[in-house]
């Protein structure tokens, strides 16, 4: 489920708010599950991952995840990011370009103090993508930790939130005879520019 706060009332939102209830209503499974591409500048080439979107709030899109990660470093070293979503109940897909970059530290706290300890244990005994020995490693790495959380646990900081603001949306939805429908929404000078892309 992705939280929505104060969702801005820019056509794009209101497309996506309505394809979401929907794929809602058609019980999407994993349904704040978005793909990310980043550039990794010193190996020239682009990376993608799926991470969980966890909220939209006016028009910042927001995950979690560990600030020293190569992906975070990707977001820091080059900003514009490439975001993919696909709801097959619905035929729909997706496609934003936007910039990215650190939530504030007041709204990782926030998030941090809602989760369950067993996420927040993970989060503190990760150290994401870095190599380890063995996967028993990772698990007593984090039974260690779960065993020390309370209730006062403040959030590390190498972990917390990124937010990104699109700048371009394109809604994909597939058709019979591949008489695909293509919506697209783009940002010129502050305004929305809407038009039709053939299929």
């Amino acid at each position: 489920m992705i939280k929505f706060i104060n969702l801005s009332n820019e056509k794009p939102y209101i497309h996506f708010q309505s394809l979401y209830e929907k794929a809602l209503a058609n019980h999407q499974r994993g349904i704040e599950a978005i793909s990310v591409s980043s550039f990794n500048q010193e190996m020239n080439e682009v990376e993608a991952r799926y991470v969980n979107l966890k909220y939209i709030a006016s028009n910042e899109w927001i995950f979690f995840s560990n600030y020293n990660s190569p992906k975070a470093q990707q977001f820091d070293s080059h900003s514009q990011v490439s975001v993919l979503i696909f709801w097959p109940t619905i035929n729909t897909q997706i496609r934003m370009k936007a910039s990215i970059s650190k939530t504030s530290k007041e709204f990782s706290d926030e998030h941090f103090k809602l989760r369950t300890k067993e996420k927040n244990a993970l989060a503190i005994s990760s150290n994401q993508s870095q190599s380890i020995e063995s996967f028993d490693q990772v698990t007593k790495n984090f039974q260690k930790t779960l065993s020390s959380i309370t209730p006062y646990t403040v959030r590390p900081d190498y972990w917390g939130g990124f937010s990104f603001i699109p700048y371009y949306f394109e809604f994909w939805q597939g058709h019979k005879n591949r008489l695909n429908k293509r919506h697209v929404f783009e940002q010129q000078d502050g305004e929305w520019m809407e038009l039709l892309l053939q299929p």
